[in-house]
């Protein structure tokens, strides 16, 4: 294609209903510069493709997920009638999910590849159905399997986009298609260099859309989703959060990284190396604004904070060995085996003889963060503790700074626990872990004194 193009990804509170499905459509249909477009499954059927995952189910509870499946499919597909293309490949995909989980056993667990598999049910299945919403406002358009360009490794649940095959297969499957029709297309999943079926990890069709519009070559991603843009911090806690109209790449990365669940936050990735401009904003009021994430001009950054986030579920590991102490590759030896085990870590913390990381234990991911076999492996050479129901609390912003304009962080925070602060790193975080059932109050309380408008 010559002209520039916009990849726009619609999350499943936009495609849970018909109605839904036919607003995003009035999107598409209103914008001829929107040429792919990226569908998560429809609202709740993740959740009982996770629940069928799980070992322990009865008979009845695991046909009742399936049922709930089933149910939001056939809610929307009676407001439509699919072309015969579009039925074929829908009644193919919902037999192969209808086998695929009735013959899940129920106290063995799914080995990797079948749990990948089963989990894609909700985005295939969706797809079809918006293709359909599409055609029905006379857009013409088509689904394209995302699994044939979108490449990866084999680490199920959490698997890693191969930017080089992606880019080559989207140039020569995909971008050819565009001139003449939209593309309706999956997010989170993938496909690894033996064809099987893989996933990015729950909420990943941001980041499919975002790797999807570089490997494409599109100059700008709309993401779509339940809010019009990216808050100062979630409105449901604050009613004086407020949208922030623009954000550069380091500050979205922050939020999306440190609790703000509008965005995931792989996303900013493949935006930032290619410079494509990404638009947050409202399905439901598409006209009501939204955030432009971009690349900012050093010279035209906003300084200060700009926003407060929150992750709950947090675990904060801390390994502690007398021969830390004036000694070196202690911590090599323990990043080498946190590495091994694709544990990632997000704030550090280190004493003379002792090293604190705080890892993500979000209770619906497609795997546990913390692998005990990992724990063995770090008590070999040194004390290891673990803590739990912790929540990080992030200051998102620019050139952040513990200056006079700061300290009443200090006086806000005097009234809670603080387990760990992490600053210095980034100068566009300042982040702490308290008790989670503090952090609600903590969030609002630092909303209040360093955002709100006096």
């Amino acid at each position: 294609m010559n002209q520039e193009f916009t990849v726009a990804k619609f999350g499943g509170t936009s495609v849970a209903d018909h109605a839904a499905m036919s607003r995003c459509a009035d999107i598409i249909a209103a914008d001829s510069h929107v040429r792919i477009v990226v569908v998560s499954a429809s609202a709740g059927v993740t959740n009982h493709l996770v629940a069928l995952c799980q070992t322990g189910l009865s008979n009845e509870e695991r046909q009742a997920h399936i049922d709930g499946v089933i149910a939001i499919q056939l809610n929307i597909i009676e407001c439509l009638s699919l072309d015969a293309d579009l039925a074929h490949g829908f009644d193919t995909t919902l037999n192969d999910f209808k086998h695929s989980a009735s013959h899940s056993t129920q106290n063995v667990p799914l080995t990797n590849v079948q749990r990948d598999e089963l989990l894609s049910f909700g985005e295939r299945l969706s797809s079809y159905l918006f293709t359909q919403v599409l055609r029905d406002k006379g857009v013409a358009s088509s689904r394209f399997d995302v699994r044939s360009v979108l490449k990866t490794d084999s680490q199920f649940g959490k698997a890693q986009p191969d930017i080089t095959q992606t880019r080559i297969r989207a140039q020569a499957e995909l971008v050819p298609l565009l001139s003449e029709q939209v593309v309706v297309t999956q997010g989170f999943i993938g496909s690894d260099e033996y064809g099987e079926t893989t996933t990015l990890g729950r909420g990943g069709s941001d980041y499919s859309a975002a790797l999807l519009a570089e490997a494409c070559g599109a100059s700008n991603i709309h993401i779509w989703t339940d809010v019009i843009g990216i808050y100062s911090t979630d409105p449901r806690l604050c009613n004086k959060a407020r949208p922030i109209a623009h954000l550069t790449f380091d500050e979205a990365a922050e939020m999306a990284t440190f609790g703000a669940k509008v965005l995931h936050p792989a996303t900013i990735l493949p935006a930032a190396r290619s410079g494509i401009g990404v638009f947050v904003g409202s399905s439901q009021d598409p006209q009501g604004g939204g955030t432009w994430i971009e690349k900012v001009p050093s010279s035209e950054l906003i300084a200060g904070v700009r926003a407060v986030t929150q992750r709950k579920n947090q675990l904060l590991l801390t390994l502690k060995s007398p021969e830390m102490l004036l000694a070196s590759g202690f911590l090599a030896r323990v990043f080498t085996i946190l590495s091994e085990y694709k544990i990632s870590v997000d704030l550090v913390t280190t004493s003379e003889i002792s090293v604190a990381v705080t890892l993500d234990n979000a209770p619906n991911a497609s795997r546990p963060e913390l692998d005990q076999e990992a724990l063995e492996r770090l008590g070999e050479f040194c004390h290891v503790s673990v803590e739990t129901n912790l929540a990080l609390v992030a200051l998102i912003g620019s050139e952040i700074q513990l200056r006079q304009s700061e300290l009443n962080l200090m006086r806000v925070l005097s009234g809670f626990d603080i387990r760990l602060i992490c600053h210095g790193a980034s100068k566009h975080n300042l982040c702490f872990l308290v008790e989670q059932g503090q952090s609600d109050q903590v969030v609002q309380a630092i909303h209040q004194q360093l955002l709100e408008q006096a």
